[in-house]
């Protein structure tokens, strides 16, 4: 992979910065596609959580302290990826969550997301309530029959055809590596799998899902792989770091995960009808020199955080300089970073970043 320069950061920079700074606005376009389906974890949870009983719960300062509507339970400062995403396509609104959406708001899409949750059902099983990625596609069946009650008058359109017009995103997997197999002190899942064993079988189980999308009408699939998972605060506080500064053995095992990716979208679009898979690679987006757009701290929350969950201490101080950090608590990252994810999974910065097109592309075939 050829390295990224520091004159293709600073492009992102500067995007980062016109749409960070008050009174300037990113330019809303037209929508791009009628709906937008979000199913994921704590990355692009917006309020699925907050009704759960479980430590995997975020509603409360300082989360959102950056947000217009304070703490919603986003696990960031302000916006996440998906807030981003939707911005991106064109959405007035963001989409709101499956907990809280009603009526003909459904027609825009919802987000299922819930943090915690995972590909495996009992990934994140210590945290308490989640809603894995099962559950998830569960609700969406739910939803389905609200739209299809919406659209039974409509002579011009089908529920079917307006499903296929859609764009679904599907970021899972993180919690399946951090909430299950690295726990600590050691799982059931390590003693019983190796790591290939395991992210095998963890691929075979998310084809399975992919496909129950695929057969409930998704046709344009943007999957995201995993990110430097050895990279984060939680599991530099748990394991030694390796001169890359990360956990190596950690970033390893995700990557085997991400290997088998590809050709899941390979064989979607080339046996599924009518199919449209991408894979969004977190990894490549997380490669390059973060002090190019102003991040100076890489290994440090913004928050003070409670040790045990790696979550903001409820109401506790924060870093005032928060553009300058990666990650606001020991797990997710602040809205800069989920800003740059966004902006280089909907149009790529270097041609490894998605596959076979970004998600931009993809919504204009």
């Amino acid at each position: 992979m050829a390295p990224i320069t520091i004159t293709e950061w600073i492009l992102v920079a500067i995007l980062s910065i016109l749409v960070m700074k008050p009174g300037i606005i990113l330019i809303q376009g037209q929508q791009q596609v009628p709906c937008l389906f979000l199913f994921g974890d704590s990355q692009f949870d917006n309020g699925n959580n907050n009704p759960l009983i479980t430590t995997a719960k975020v509603n409360y300062p300082p989360y959102g302290i950056d947000y217009p509507d304070g703490p919603t339970g986003r696990f960031t400062n302000g916006k996440n990826i998906a807030d981003f995403l939707a911005q991106f396509l064109g959405f007035a609104n963001p989409i709101p969550p499956f907990t809280t959406a009603r009526g003909s708001d459904v027609l825009k899409g919802v987000n299922y997301a819930s943090g915690g949750a995972g590909i495996l059902d009992e990934s994140g099983i210590l945290l308490g309530g989640r809603i894995p990625l099962n559950r998830q596609l569960i609700n969406h069946k739910t939803t389905i029959g609200r739209i299809r009650l919406l659209l039974l008058n409509n002579r011009t359109i089908t529920a079917e055809s307006y499903l296929n017009k859609c764009l679904y995103v599907v970021n899972m997997g993180s919690n399946d590596y951090l909430n299950n197999y690295f726990l600590q002190p050691i799982s059931p899942s390590r003693i019983l799998f190796t790591p290939d064993r395991f992210a095998a079988n963890l691929i075979q189980r998310f084809t399975q899902q992919l496909r129950t999308l695929y057969n409930s009408g998704a046709r344009k699939v943007a999957v995201f792989g995993l990110g430097l998972l050895g990279c984060t605060p939680q599991e530099l506080s748990m394991f030694p770091a390796n001169a890359s500064g990360c956990v190596d053995f950690i970033n390893e095992a995700a990557q085997l995960y991400n290997n088998r990716l590809k050709p899941v979208i390979d064989d979607f679009n080339t046996n599924s009808a009518g199919a449209q898979f991408i894979y969004v690679n977190i990894t490549s987006i997380s490669l390059g020199d973060p002090a190019s757009i102003g991040i100076t701290v890489v290994n440090a929350p913004c928050c003070v955080v409670e040790a045990r969950s790696g979550q903001c201490v409820r109401n506790g101080i924060t870093c005032s300089n928060r553009n300058e950090y990666a990650f606001w608590d020991n797990f997710h990252p602040t809205e800069l970073l989920n800003l740059v994810t966004a902006s280089r999974s909907f149009n790529v910065l270097l041609p490894e970043d998605a596959y076979p097109v970004d998600i931009q592309r993809l919504v204009q075939q």
